[in-house]
């Protein structure tokens, strides 16, 4: 019976030794239906030499090609990313395994405007936790670190200074969401033209469970400097291993401090 046990303890460990090698697979998106950023190329090869650095954990691949947001291409990842715009060309099955994906057990995540994007579809609106409704600044900006227990954030100092395109959201609640960043609104002209919000809150990174899954966006990403600060590509790394679900992170919503 003790030999039994011991072989099974270590076929465990074995497979526990396997699984933890396989590296997690992130399908990164940045197709542009609308607005083009030029941040994107840079993007591309930041989260892939990323990966490269990762010796093996980690494997990003970037498309523009959104018909391969489908189930069976799906199951081969752990998460998918979005830096995109406008009305992505995808069709109701699309959608649903799209969501199917996230319910499951994966992560979905995006930067900066991927919640400018399928303004058509709300359950996607739903799922990001906003929708964009202008920049009412492109400056360096104050930014208050909300949850330094997240490891999406935990490398990040309580506040820091950024100079990047400042977004505002609409069907942005802070019941549904767990706000992980947000501007100092110290640093900015709360009259500037096309300031919208009244309450002064701007959230510029959140996360939340979707399902049995987990979701991550930043509002940060605009220009190639923010892609190549090595604050920023931390954030996105730890972000993944925690969509991957590899390390634990609050995502519980609570009220703004």
């Amino acid at each position: 019976m003790h030999i039994l046990i011991a072989r099974l303890l270590l076929a465990a460990a074995v497979l526990s030794a396997v699984l933890a090698a396989a590296p997690r697979r992130v399908l990164y998106v940045t197709h542009s239906a609308g607005y083009r950023h030029d941040s994107i190329p840079t993007s591309r090869q930041v989260l892939e030499e990323m990966a490269r650095r990762s010796e093996g954990a980690l494997e990003v691949v970037s498309t523009e090609d959104v018909s391969l947001i489908n189930a069976e291409t799906l199951r081969g990842f752990d998460v998918l990313f979005f830096f995109t715009s406008g009305e992505l060309a995808l069709n109701d099955t699309q959608k649903a395994d799209l969501l199917d994906f996230v319910r499951a057990g994966k992560g979905f995540g995006g930067v900066h405007s991927a919640t400018d994007t399928l303004y058509g579809w709300p359950e996607y609106a739903e799922l990001i936790g906003g929708v964009f409704d202008g920049h009412p600044w492109a400056r360096e900006v104050s930014v208050r670190v909300e949850d330094p227990a997240h490891p999406a954030v935990a490398h990040l100092p309580s506040t820091f200074m950024v100079a990047d395109e400042i977004y505002q959201f609409r069907n942005f609640y802070r019941d549904k969401v767990r706000v992980l960043l947000s501007l100092d609104t110290a640093s900015v002209d709360l009259n500037a033209e096309g300031v919208r919000r009244t309450d002064g809150d701007f959230a510029l990174a959140w996360c939340r469970q979707y399902g049995s899954g987990r979701v991550f966006y930043t509002a940060l990403g605009h220009p190639e400097g923010v892609w190549l600060d090595p604050r920023f590509q931390t954030m996105l790394l730890n972000a993944f291993r925690w969509l991957a679900g590899d390390v634990p992170g609050d995502a519980a919503p609570r009220p703004k401090p």
